[in-house]
């Protein structure tokens, strides 16, 4: 058991949770809890630690019999787990890698992309994900400037669809925008100078939208590659909608009308 926070793992840990940097080094993020644990794939399983607390749990024995777990102390777990009352375990799990290309070209769907331009609340951002999925969006492109979809807030939000969600950052988000276009695939742009509401336009093809900044919105050198800008209705003095929010309802409309043919 360890019981140090002098230990190297214990140490490479903590750097885990809180260092972008160190996580893309080293091709790896964290995630807590029993439940998004066990969902993790075999193969993408790096390492299991659980605390002293946790071991002693009749009902997860079987799960960590044929796993590679380590033991740390109550005290040394807390000290690591990123959650303010830790379940007393959490694993290090392989990144999955994906390419615009792959995300664009896939013909086994039509495309329903998402591309994300600088958002920074990890809450906004772990929910936009955890809604792709159940909205059955194709995949989601983000810029470098974006918050880190592996930060340890937008895994907790995401309700394990970080899993499942096809998810590349960009080195040149104008670039990949006009790939899209070039697919065929049209883009549109949240925008307050939209002429249609969302639900006017026709999302039946192959469909991307470009969701911008919570404060600043999309930049204009991104604004102006869109097809065509959509807007949505608002009653009172309300300027604008949270990103999460705006992102459902686009997301949710192209469901509804590729379900209704």
């Amino acid at each position: 058991m360890i019981n140090s926070n002098k230990n190297p793992q214990v140490k490479n840990l903590m750097l885990l949770q809180k260092k972008s940097k160190v996580r893309k080094e080293q091709g790896v993020f964290i995630v807590e809890g029993i439940k998004i644990v066990m969902e993790t794939s075999f193969e993408r399983l790096e390492k299991i630690y659980i605390s002293e607390s946790f071991s002693k749990i009749d009902e997860y024995r079987g799960f960590l019999e044929s796993l590679k777990y380590e033991i740390l102390s109550d005290s040394i777990f807390a000290t690591v787990a990123d959650t303010v009352t830790p379940q007393g375990i959490l694993a290090i799990v392989k990144r999955n890698i994906y390419s615009v290309e792959k995300i664009i070209t896939d013909k086994t769907k039509i495309a329903h992309i998402l591309v994300l331009e600088s958002l920074q609340d990890p809450g906004n951002v772990g929910t936009i994900i955890r809604t792709a999925e159940a909205a059955g969006v194709t995949g989601i492109i983000v810029n470098d400037e974006t918050v880190d979809i592996y930060n340890p807030k937008v895994i907790r939000s995401t309700m394990g669809a970080i899993y499942r969600v096809p998810i590349v950052y960009s080195d040149n988000l104008s670039d990949d925008i006009l790939k899209l276009k070039r697919e065929g695939i049209k883009v549109y742009a949240a925008h307050l100078k939209g002429e249609n509401a969302y639900y006017e336009e026709n999302y039946r093809q192959g469909t991307a939208f470009i969701i911008g900044n919570e404060g600043k919105g999309l930049s204009k050198e991104i604004a102006d590659l869109a097809d065509c800008y959509v807007k949505i209705p608002m009653c009172g003095e309300v300027e604008s909608l949270n990103a999460a929010v705006a992102s459902s309802l686009l997301m949710y409309e192209t469901m509804v009308q590729r379900l209704k043919g």
